[in-house]
C-alpha cells in the first residue's frame, strides 16, 4: 500500500493543479457536498461505523476503499467489511451515465457557441497553460535523472521503497499523528519534483498492474468470513449513501461552480471524477465529444476546454482528496 501510495504522488504535477484551479476547487466542493449528507443524513439513518466505512470509497477510487476495508477488518466489524469494496464497485454504474449526460450537455452548449462565435479564446486560455505545464515538466530537476540504462525496475522499485520507509519513520516520529498513507502521498509527489523519482514510477518499472492485482486478491480473500446474509443488509445503505453523496456532491458543485464560472453541468461532471477517475475521466470525455461533433475541429475544440478540467478533477479526487479523507476517516472507526 505505501509503494502504491508514493507512486500515486509521482502521477501529480503541481503546476497543473495550480492552473487548473476552478477544477480542483469545484472538485473539492462536490467531495465535501458527499461528506455532508452521508454524515448527517446517512449518519442518522445507518449508523457511525457504517457511513464512516463507505464514505471515503465514495469520494474516491481503490485506494480509499482498500485503506477502509483493512481498517474496518482490524476494528473487528467484518459485517462491513464488505461495504468499501462493494462501494468501489457500484458507485460508478452511476457515475457513469450522469457523467456522461453532463457532458454532452456540456459539449452541445460549447459547440454551439463555437459555430455561432468562432473560437473563444479565453476559454482556452487555461489548456494553453496546462500544455505549458506538461513541457516544462521536462526542465531539469534537483536531482538529474539517472542513465537511462540504470533505470530498470529493481532500481525504480528501490527508490520507492526508500521513500515509502521514510515516510512511514516520519508518521512515527509524529505518533502516527498523521497517517503513513498521506505522508506516503505527499512524499510522492516532493520526491518526484525534486527529481528523486521518476514520474509514473511503478507504470515504468512495469509492476504497477502487479501490485495492484496482489493487493486486491489479498482484500478479496479476507471477505471470506462475510456471509451471504450480512451483505444482503449492505444492500439498501449501499444504495442509499450512493444517491444522498451524489446529491450532496450536485449541490456543492453547482453553487461554487457557479462562482468559478462553471455550468452547472461542467461543474457536476468535474465533481463526478470522484467516482471513477482516470481513465474513465478520458474516455467519457472523448465519447461525449465524438457523439456531438462533426468535424475534427469541432472535436479538438471541445476537448481542448473540458478534457483538461476533467483530468485535473480526477486526480484532485481520487488521487489526493480520497487518500487524505481515508487517511482522517480510519481513524474515526
Amino acid at each position: 500500500m505505501s509503494l502504491l501510495l508514493v507512486h500515486l504522488g509521482t502521477l501529480m504535477s503541481l503546476r497543473k493543479l495550480v492552473d487548473q484551479w476552478k477544477s480542483v476547487t469545484v472538485s473539492i466542493a462536490g467531495v465535501c457536498g458527499i461528506m455532508l449528507l452521508t454524515m448527517t443524513i446517512g449518519r442518522a439513518l445507518f449508523g457511525w461505523h457504517t457511513v464512516v466505512a463507505a464514505t471515503p470509497p465514495l469520494t474516491g477510487g481503490i485506494v480509499a476503499a482498500l485503506l477502509m476495508s483493512e481498517a474496518v477488518k482490524a476494528k473487528g466489524l467484518m459485517d462491513l467489511a464488505v461495504l468499501p469494496i462493494a462501494m468501489y464497485i457500484m458507485h460508478g454504474f452511476i457515475g457513469y451515465p450522469l457523467t456522461s449526460y453532463c457532458l454532452k450537455k456540456e459539449s452541445n452548449r460549447l459547440l454551439s457557441d463555437f459555430r455561432k462565435n468562432g473560437v473563444n479564446e479565453d476559454l482556452l486560455k487555461s489548456s494553453n497553460e496546462v500544455a505549458v505545464a506538461h513541457e516544462e515538466t521536462q526542465r531539469k530537476k534537483l536531482i538529474p535523472p539517472l542513465p537511462e540504462k540504470y533505470q530498470t525496475t529493481y532500481i525504480i522499485l528501490l527508490k520507492i521503497m526508500l521513500v515509502a520507509l521514510l515516510a512511514n519513520f516520519v508518521s512515527n516520529l509524529t505518533n502516527q499523528a498523521v497517517n503513513q498513507y498521506i505522508i506516503c502521498l505527499i512524499f510522492g509527489v516532493a520526491f518526484c519534483e525534486l527529481g528523486f523519482l521518476e514520474e509514473t514510477a511503478l507504470v515504468k518499472a512495469g509492476v504497477f498492474g502487479w501490485l495492484i492485482t496482489g493487493l486486491m486478491a489479498y482484500i478479496f480473500s479476507g471477505l471470506s468470513s462475510v456471509t451471504p446474509q450480512a451483505l444482503s443488509k449492505m444492500i439498501l445503505p449501499l444504495i442509499t449513501l450512493i444517491i444522498l453523496g451524489v446529491l450532496g456532491m450536485f449541490i456543492m458543485s453547482m453553487i461554487v461552480g457557479k462562482f468559478m464560472g462553471f455550468t452547472k453541468e461542467m461543474g457536476f461532471a468535474c465533481a463526478l471524477t470522484a467516482l471513477f477517475g482516470f481513465p474513465a475521466d478520458y474516455i467519457l470525455t472523448n465519447e461525449a465529444c465524438k457523439s456531438v461533433c462533426k468535424t475534427d475541429a469541432e472535436k479538438n475544440y471541445i476537448l481542448d476546454i473540458i478534457l483538461p478540467r476533467m483530468l485535473v478533477g480526477g486526480f484532485t479526487t481520487v488521487s489526493i482528496a480520497s487518500v487524505v479523507i481515508a487517511g482522517i476517516f480510519v481513524k474515526l472507526l
